[in-house]
């Protein structure tokens, strides 16, 4: 495998983007993607009325007095960092429930576009074990994900200091988005989760750029439903595709 990353990887996370959501409506992942799209719908909507709900509150007790007369140019920054945890926040709820659907959605995807290869002779785990399995990884991620999200919080709270949160935050949604949703089909193939690190920091630029894109379908009104397994399903084409590089 090429482990270079370049510039022009971020076309390439595109159309593995945009090939995901052309798959989903498919016959062999439809009845993998049905339940995460209701999960997916519940939480969204409840992610939103909270948000809309709390918004005013949470941008008066981030932006200080004295940094009163920056209010115009912080509260755009600050709006944009709260949408993006809560709805952060409420996608990693959805997938933690939705895992034992998104570990088949992976497998079924990369059998269809031909890239399963070392995991098709294997003996499957019984049904409950593998939604054991499955929750339990998501589990691990989730951990990861909320030390890093505990230290980003408590920059949010220190005044001043608090105005590198934004771009931390970003830089942070979109990483942790690369791990959540590459893991379904790099536990396929047995890696543990350090090897998925250790995989993903190889081509840190494409899986920024994968999960920055992700992040950026997950703020739209209704398309967000179905991003994450559309997530799923690219994350797949796209370990394929450097797996064939």
């Amino acid at each position: 495998m090429n482990n270079t990353t370049t510039l022009p990887v971020i076309p390439g996370v595109v159309q593995c983007l945009l090939r995901g959501i052309a798959m989903l409506p498919h016959p062999q992942l439809r009845r993998f993607v049905i339940w995460p799209l209701l999960i997916n719908l519940l939480l969204y909507g409840l992610g939103l009325w909270l948000s809309l709900h709390y918004f005013a509150e949470v941008m008066d007790r981030l932006i200080p007095a004295w940094l009163e007369w920056l209010r115009w140019l912080l509260w755009p920054l600050f709006a944009m960092l709260f949408f993006g945890f809560a709805f952060f926040t409420f996608t990693l709820v959805a997938n933690l429930i939705g895992s034992p659907f998104y570990g088949h959605l992976a497998e079924a995807a990369a059998k269809l576009a031909g890239i399963s290869a070392e995991d098709s002779q294997k003996t499957k785990p019984a049904a409950l074990k593998q939604i054991g399995i499955s929750i339990a990884s998501e589990l691990r991620r989730l951990r990861f994900s909320a030390g890093w999200g505990l230290a980003l919080l408590l920059i949010m709270l220190i005044p001043g200091v608090n105005m590198l949160a934004p771009p931390l935050a970003l830089a942070f949604f979109a990483w942790s988005l690369a791990i959540e949703y590459s893991g379904y089909a790099l536990e396929a193939r047995d890696a543990t989760f350090d090897e998925q690190l250790a995989l993903l920091k190889k081509r840190r630029i494409e899986w920024l750029s994968f999960g920055g894109l992700v992040l950026a379908g997950l703020t739209i009104p209704v398309f967000s439903v179905i991003v994450p397994p559309a997530a799923v399903v690219a994350a797949t084409l796209l370990i394929g595709k450097n797996e064939s590089v």
